[in-house]
């Protein structure tokens, strides 16, 4: 006779409301709030389900003013953001896209690109004018799809990334590029940049760290929550933009 109890599934683990990890995941309660001066928005392609190792949630906990939508396509930057902008080419959108050789050929560690992909001239005087900056939250691939479902994007100000350090994943997350960024890194190194504020990367960095001290905890205690990480060769630019 088959005992009942012991075929009882197992309650499911909650999830933290912010973070949306599962709560022995969780790293909310050590977040330091960031005063900022650029808006920041975060798109995340719908099928983006890295609960464990996603961070544009916790990316966007940090600040009071960080939009997060989820979705393929939006129709223009203002229903995205849920409010009015007046400039679109004010705001800068990352994608990396197969800019790799404009990267190479850059000396900032963010680099605005023309209408044709190749490093555009005055780099100061388009930087210094942004008011905001979208993410786009996925695998490489995902990047792509959303880049190209929301053509106003065209109207913002391109950018890419030329960091001076891979991703702190490690082996966790195999990135195919150099470029290739977990979301919150990637936020890192543009607010800093943007701001003149090195203490914004430091913040987003460090919390980045303890995410992935938590996450190997997890897993080594706790292998059903937390199971070893698949090794994908299409991730994300932002990341992760991804994110990170």
């Amino acid at each position: 006779m088959s005992n009942p109890a012991a075929a009882a599934p197992a309650d499911p683990i909650p999830e933290c409301p912010h973070c949306q990890k599962p709560m022995p995941l969780c790293i909310c309660d050590s977040v330091t709030p960031i005063e900022k001066r650029l808006s920041l928005l975060i798109l995340q392609h719908p099928q983006e389900q890295d609960r464990a190792l996603g961070t544009a949630r916790l990316l966007a906990k940090h600040f009071a003013k960080a939009t997060v939508r989820v979705g393929l396509s939006w129709p223009s930057l203002s229903k995205a953001l849920g409010q009015p902008v007046e400039n679109a080419a004010r705001w800068a959108v990352l994608y990396l896209g197969s800019a790799r050789a404009a990267a190479l050929e850059a000396e900032g560690e963010i680099v605005a690109l023309d209408r044709k992909g190749a490093i555009a001239e005055n780099q100061r005087a388009i930087l210094g004018k942004l008011e905001g900056v979208v993410l786009l939250d996925g695998t490489w691939s995902q990047a792509k799809a959303l880049w190209w479902r929301n053509p106003w994007m065209l109207k913002c100000q391109r950018v890419i990334l030329n960091p001076a350090h891979p991703s702190r994943y490690g082996r966790l997350r195999k990135e195919p590029r150099k470029d290739g960024l977990s979301t919150i890194e990637a936020a890192a190194t543009i607010l800093a940049s943007l701001e003149k504020r090195p203490d914004i990367a430091q913040t987003l960095n460090a919390s980045f760290e303890r995410m992935l001290t938590r996450y190997r905890e997890v897993q080594a205690e706790m292998p059903e929550l937390a199971p070893k990480p698949v090794v994908k060769d299409r991730r994300r630019g932002v990341r992760r933009g991804k994110r990170a």
